[in-house]
């Protein structure tokens, strides 16, 4: 088996490790050249490439299975629709056509606001934030080219797990927290992301080509609201009863808190049939606190 990642970062480290211990070949395509080292002392290939600039995409390998997990990082210039969507214009260009099939991690932002109510895969996108725009247009540039027909989109939503979870400092301390008490969190801890993207790479080679890519909402399929979140952390750390403030209309977190909804994931249980280590929320930051 060979596999090839473009963002090996958070999650895509992760879903390499795995591949790895399966006996997979895994390249992984990185910007910088220090970040290179450190994926070959791991027994990966290191390629030094940048997908927003397409002329450093070259000779890139054949492999079984293309994932596409690329993280925004707002220190390297450009912007989330040049990385997102540009990149994976570039990178669809610079695939050797035998490529048999490609997983894109998206995003639940996608779907905007719901008010409250549930989405699925059934959905109209209808995203409001930059992200969410940037992500759909990543989808539909795979659903315009060739390899869409054999391939996934992931939609995840948010990922917690060792080292992100918000908020840490500020609740051990007592201070309010720049954060809305309401609203709903669709999450899904990093780990249990990595083995849904194993099953869907195993999940794609029995499936049939199809006119459009295959889409899955990727989360533990139990919000919460954003107080009892919260609130388990603080119990977690044996913090106060967290309190709030309202943050800055422009800022993320109120964007994020515009976009209330209640994401579904039947359709990824029932295809793939994932273990989940962390079920709900609690399993996953109780987990986290004693790491």
């Amino acid at each position: 088996m060979r596999k090839l990642i473009f963002g090996c970062g958070y999650l895509g480290l992760r879903v390499a490790k795995r591949w790895q211990d399966e006996g997979a070949e895994v390249y992984v395509v990185t910007r910088s050249e220090y970040r290179a080292g450190e994926l070959t002392q791991l027994g990966l290939h290191a390629i030094v490439a940048d997908i927003a600039q397409s002329h450093t995409l070259t000779d890139l390998p054949v492999v079984d299975t293309v994932l596409f997990a690329v993280g925004f990082d707002r220190t390297a210039g450009g912007t989330i629709g040049d990385v997102y969507a540009g990149g994976m214009k570039n990178v669809l260009a610079a695939l050797p056509a035998e490529m048999p099939q490609f997983i894109y991690i998206s995003s639940t932002g996608v779907y905007g606001g719901a008010d409250g109510n549930w989405v699925d895969e059934n959905t109209l996108p209808n995203p409001q934030r930059e992200g969410g725009l940037a992500s759909l247009e990543a989808e539909q540039q795979l659903a315009s080219h060739a390899l869409g027909r054999r391939s996934a989109i992931l939609r995840l939503g948010g990922l917690y797990g060792p080292g992100r979870i918000p908020y840490l400092a500020a609740l051990r301390a007592g201070e309010a927290i720049a954060a809305p008490s309401e609203g709903w969190l669709n999450l899904i801890h990093v780990d249990d992301a990595a083995v849904v993207t194993l099953a869907a790479d195993r999940w794609l080679i029995d499936q049939p080509s199809t006119t459009v890519p295959y889409v899955f909402c990727v989360t533990d399929g139990h919000p919460v609201i954003r107080a009892d979140y919260y609130r388990e952390v603080a119990r977690r750390i044996a913090a106060p009863e967290p309190r709030f403030a309202e943050p800055d209309p422009s800022s993320p977190a109120a964007a994020r808190a515009r976009a209330d909804k209640r994401v579904r994931n039947d359709k990824m249980l029932s295809a793939f049939e994932p273990s989940l280590v962390y079920p709900t929320y609690r399993e996953g930051v109780g987990a986290v606190m004693t790491e």
